[in-house]
């Protein structure tokens, strides 16, 4: 009998930084395990290690120790190179400040991660146009950053993380900037994404936001918590 393999596999992974003269342990030790498919809330305070869990989900920073293995990659046994095709391919991150670029149009804004495809140019256009009719700004495509709304621009920031359909989404705080109506309508966005298929991990330190994932993972002071 062949025993399915989890998505996400983070085993004893730990991150400490030198402040000055100081270790500090932003993760002590954390073992998880997440499946395809599934939305899983991250939830803990300022400084409870979450947001540098999920950049080393991400590939983009290296665990002190322990492993994080995504779909059988080990992927901090890969080059730098080969993390970045990685990332291409599986991961799709919405940050927290949303890091449009301002001078570039929304449409713009959402090709950046098909740079480096190698797509034709009119296969780049048809999906980029395709998300931003799945996230309600196709009618937005050739305004800039400054002059949207602050849940539009959230919007533009989800269009461009899965433009490439990325299986697993990484969102770090995707509604904490935005008022209640419009927090409400991002979540309703990612939960559509996760009926399609999407798996997404969603790090807030709102219960309330909590209350829309499947499962909830509490992190406190680097470790998890019951």
């Amino acid at each position: 009998m062949i025993i399915p393999q989890n998505l996400i596999e983070i085993k004893d992974v730990g991150k400490d930084y030198l402040d000055g003269d100081t270790l500090v342990s932003a993760i002590a030790k954390m073992d998880i395990s997440i499946d395809d498919g599934e939305f899983v809330g991250i939830m803990g305070q300022s400084g409870s290690g979450k947001s540098t869990l999920l950049s080393i989900l991400g590939g983009l920073n290296q665990p002190t120790r322990g492993r994080v293995v995504v779909d059988t990659l080990d992927i901090y046994e890969l080059s730098s190179e080969q993390r970045a095709d990685f990332r291409s391919e599986y991961i799709g991150i919405i940050f927290q400040s949303f890091q449009l670029i301002p001078y570039l149009t929304v449409k713009e804004n959402i090709k950046l991660p098909m740079a480096i495809t190698g797509l034709k140019a009119k296969t780049q256009e048809e999906m980029a146009l395709n998300v931003l009719n799945k996230v309600g700004l196709e009618n937005k495509a050739n305004r800039l950053p400054d002059q949207l709304s602050g849940g539009e621009q959230e919007r533009v920031a989800i269009a461009r993380a899965i433009v490439n359909n990325p299986p697993i989404l990484l969102a770090d705080e995707p509604t904490g900037n935005l008022d209640s109506k419009t927090a409400g309508e991002v979540i309703s966005l990612l939960k559509q994404l996760n009926k399609e298929g999407q798996t997404i991990i969603m790090v807030t330190h709102n219960p309330e936001m909590c209350r829309h994932s499947g499962r909830t993972i509490h992190v406190k002071d680097g470790r998890l918590s019951s």
